[in-house]
């Protein structure tokens, strides 16, 4: 019989409150079916949305109007669905709430190239008639901005309809790994058999017994080398697109192409990579003490995950994991803290597991309803830091709601981490100065380590990876498995070079399905450094810092990412965010250190 609770079984104030939103699912069905008649009142305006001042206001109001109602009702439909992933009905009704958006975004395809014909002086003219259009200012230059890089109407149209055909090698990807490949049952120490999945393998490699950890590492990877050809055209194929679709927009690279989206220079993207490179010892003696830790003669790919902790954690329930949490906040002001707090009161979190629920944790909700967040809370250190990270997504999108019209609600993944990752921060910060329980503290640090290396290290590791790749596309050179595995298992021998590389780890690219959203991993990395110097800030120079790090959260999209983590103290086109950030990590290895001995 299942542990696992049905989610009748769960006390009401541990679960979000959805029916915020809609009372019922028939209110959802007429909210549904009022906006999808909405969406053709677009194409009333298609071919002549800049024909004058009050026509441009009037198109791009009504696709806010438009878009914000379509995001609500698939908010609704989708965490419904996740509440129970295999209910049918909550299944259809997210396909269809996805067509939905599907074709709102369809309707509206025609604004943006249009808005592409006007020059700045004459969308600066229709300010002059119509004053209303200058909340639409930085929306205008965004798009303006692009336009060296937008083809005609007829071909953007024609990019659009085969968004389904370029995205198919991720959906391959997807499928094979999730629904074809099975792996292999093992034993644990206890004689209990283990089924292997891509959900429990990380967690299985922090397993005391490290001849299990062994034997699940190379069944894993053994599965992967058996279809590694396939996932290496997948891959492929996918590189390829990338390259040529930033062809078809005149860029010079798939990665310019990427990161132009939202306006980052390369130099950021080179930044970050030279700068861990050049602090690859920190990475280094992290491994050594887990070697130390571990007590064995040569650290290994499947002891990479074990704490440096031997003991278990410390168990910490929800009601005392929020409790730590809203006290950490407490830097930010009463304000922020005292809004945490009243979100957690009023169903802002679904807490627990339960059968069917959906795995992970996200944040949620849109710019018409409170925020929702999604967890399967475990009683442990890493389920209190998610809680944390995960109400820092809450609170930016609150902040930001509060002070920006729809159009800026938003804000671009560059940027998106940074919430979330100062609550972490300072959450660790909060511990380490008020619990003195040697064990906890120890649990606290390691923690606050793994993060770092596994977003910092990891993923500037695969960010590496993935420009060689693209690099090797564009020089017409082939992508082979073989190829793949000689550059990732390059990386990886440098990233960690006190430990034992084998042929198998060489496989791990075959792993990571953010491969097949190009140039998207970098972000995780710029993020953590982002937070960890504004932390630094503000624990430096408290209120100001402080303040200027909420007026950041406030913004939403009002400027281009670089320019908001200005506005929070922090230049991420030079390379001192990223080093603050690693004089961090280096710190906490410090102490951590003085703990074990």
């Amino acid at each position: 019989m299942s542990s696992v609770p049905e989610r009748s079984e769960i006390d009401e104030e541990y679960t979000w409150d959805l029916e915020s939103i809609y009372a019922t699912d028939d209110d959802w069905e007429a909210a549904y079916e009022a906006v999808a008649e909405r969406v053709d009142e677009l194409a009333t305006y298609e071919g002549a949305a800049t024909e004058d001042a009050e026509t441009l206001h009037a198109v791009l109001e009504l696709r806010n109007e438009i878009m914000r109602e379509v995001a609500t009702v698939f908010s609704y439909a989708r965490m419904r669905r996740d509440e129970d992933t295999t209910d049918q009905e909550y299944q259809a009704m997210t396909a269809r709430a996805q067509s939905l958006a599907a074709d709102a975004q369809s309707a509206a395809s025609f604004i943006e190239p249009e808005l592409q014909k006007l020059t700045r002086e004459e969308f600066e003219a229709m300010v002059d008639d119509v004053p209303e259009l200058e909340t639409y200012d930085h929306y205008v230059d965004d798009v303006l901005r692009m336009k060296p890089h937008t083809r005609s109407t007829e071909v953007e149209a024609l990019l659009a309809d085969l968004s389904e055909v370029t995205g198919a090698t991720g959906e391959v990807y997807n499928m094979l790994s999730n629904a074809d490949m099975s792996f292999p049952t093992v034993e644990d120490p206890s004689g209990e058999p283990v089924e292997i999945t891509q959900s429990n393998f990380v967690n299985l490699l922090k397993r005391p017994d490290r001849e299990f950890r062994k034997e699940v590492y190379e069944a894993y990877f053994d599965e992967w080398g058996d279809v590694r050809n396939a996932v290496a055209a997948a891959y492929k194929n996918s590189v390829k697109t990338d390259v040529k679709m930033a062809q078809a927009r005149d860029y010079d690279t798939a990665r310019e192409a990427a990161l132009d989206g939202p306006n980052v220079p390369v130099e950021v993207y080179d930044n970050l990579v030279d700068t861990v490179d050049d602090n690859l010892e920190k990475l280094h003696r992290h491994a050594e003490l887990k070697r130390e830790a571990l007590e064995v003669d040569e650290l290994r790919m499947w002891d990479l995950y074990m704490p440096l902790t031997a003991d278990k954690g410390p168990e910490i329930d929800y009601d005392q994991a929020t409790e730590y949490v809203v006290d950490a906040l407490e830097p930010l002001g009463e304000e922020y803290r005292s809004r945490v707090a009243e979100g957690l009161d009023s169903r802002w979190v679904d807490v627990y597991e339960s059968e069917g629920k959906q795995a992970g944790a996200y944040s949620g909700g849109t710019y018409d309803t409170q925020p929702f967040i999604l967890m399967n809370y475990q009683d442990d250190i890493a389920s209190m830091y998610t809680l944390a990270h995960e109400l820092g997504h809450s609170m930016h999108s609150e902040l930001t709601k509060e002070e920006q019209p729809y159009v800026y609600s938003d804000y671009e993944i560059f940027v998106a981490e940074v919430a979330s990752t100062v609550n972490e921060a300072l959450l660790t910060s909060h511990l380490l100065e008020t619990v003195e329980d040697p064990h906890f503290r120890k649990h606290v640090l390691n923690e606050f380590l793994e993060r770092v290396r596994s977003t910092l290290y990891r993923q500037t590791l695969f960010a590496e990876f993935e420009h060689e790749a693209h690099r090797l596309e564009e020089e017409g050179e082939p992508l082979t498995a073989d190829r793949l595995d000689e550059i990732y298992g390059g990386l990886k021998e440098r990233y960690y070079e006190p430990a034992a590389i084998d042929d198998r780890i060489a496989r791990e690219w075959m792993r990571i399905p953010h491969f097949y959203r190009a140039f998207y991993v970098y972000q995780y990395s710029t993020g953590i450094s982002a937070a960890l110097a504004i932390v630094d800030g503000i624990e430096d120079e408290g209120e100001s810092a402080a303040e200027d790090y909420l007026d950041f959260l406030r913004r939403g999209s009002r400027e281009y990412p670089l320019e908001l983590l200005r506005i929070a103290g922090v230049d991420m086109s030079s390379s001192e965010p990223v080093d603050r950030a690693l004089e961090t990590y280096g710190r906490r290895l410090d102490e951590l250190e003085d703990l074990l001995a």
